[in-house]
C-alpha cells in the first residue's frame, strides 16, 4: 500500500449521507459511517438486502458484497481507467471474439452468494445481453481487477476477489497490482481456490492461459507508474 492509503475513507461525508437518503427505509437505520468506513449496524446485510441497497446507491458509490460484507470499491483515477484501456486494446486485437466488459456485476463465490464488481470481465461478445445488475459467472473467461490507491485494496483484490473468482469457477483472474508494479495471473480454479498463481514484474512478457490465450506485452503498464 502507499503510505497514506490506510487514511482514506472509503467514501466521503457527502456521499454516505446521499446513500442514506437513497437507502430502503429498513436498512437506512443501519447504515454508520466510522473511522471513514461504511458500517451495517444490528448483524449483516443478506444478499436481497445488499442488492437494494446497492440499486438505490448515487453513481458515485459502488457497492460490492464480499464474504458477507459490504464493500466500497474505490472510484477509478486517471492511471486506473489507461491501464484498462491498455488492456483491452490488446484483448480487442488478439480476440475480436471476445468482450472485455468494463465494470461488470457478477454473482461472485460459492453458490453465488457474493456480488462483485469486477473492473474488467472477459467474455463471449454480447455475453451480458439483456442481463440485469448482477449477471451469473457462467461463460466468463476471465476476470480483471486493477488496484486502487484505496485503505481495502489489499484484502479485496488480493485475498477476497481470487477466493470468489475461483469459488465461481472462473478459469483466469487477472490482477494488474499497482503497489507492487506486477501483474498476476491466477488460473486452475478447484474447491474455491486457484491451484496456479504466477507473478510477472511489469515489462515481462504474460501468456494468459487458456481459455484465454491471450498474450499480454507489459511494458507500457511501467508509463503508469505512480
Amino acid at each position: 500500500m502507499t503510505p497514506d492509503t490506510a487514511d482514506r475513507p472509503q467514501m466521503s461525508v457527502e456521499d454516505f449521507e446521499e446513500l442514506v437518503r437513497r437507502a430502503p427505509r429498513e436498512i437506512r437505520n443501519r447504515l454508520e459511517f466510522l473511522g471513514g468506513r461504511l458500517c451495517i449496524r444490528h448483524g449483516p446485510l443478506d444478499v436481497d438486502e445488499f442488492e437494494e441497497l446497492a440499486e438505490a446507491a448515487p453513481e458515485t458509490v459502488r457497492l460490492e458484497y464480499i464474504n458477507g460484507r459490504v464493500e466500497v470499491k474505490a472510484m477509478p483515477d486517471g492511471n486506473h481507467r489507461s491501464i484498462f484501456m491498455w488492456l483491452l486494446r490488446q484483448c480487442m486485437q488478439q480476440r475480436p471474439d471476445l468482450d472485455l466488459v468494463p465494470e461488470s456485476g457478477l454473482m461472485a463465490e460459492a453458490y453465488r452468494k457474493g456480488r462483485a464488481r469486477t473492473d474488467g470481465t472477459l467474455v463471449p461478445v454480447d455475453h451480458f445481453r439483456g442481463d440485469g445488475e448482477w449477471s451469473a459467472p457462467d461463460g466468463s473467461l476471465m476476470t480483471v481487477e486493477i488496484t486502487s490507491h484505496d485503505r481495502d485494496t489489499d484484502r479485496r483484490d488480493r485475498v477476497d476477489k481470487p477466493v470468489g473468482y475461483a469459488g465461481a469457477d472462473i478459469p483466469v483472474y487477472l490482477l494488474i497490482d499497482r503497489d507492487h508494479h506486477t501483474v498476476v495471473v491466477h488460473s486452475e480454479p478447484k474447491d474455491g481456490r486457484y491451484r496456479q498463481s504466477r507473478s510477472y514484474p511489469w515489462g515481462a512478457t504474460v501468456e494468459l492461459p487458456p481459455p484465454v490465450g491471450i498474450t499480454l506485452d507489459t511494458e507500457r503498464l511501467k508509463d503508469y507508474a505512480d
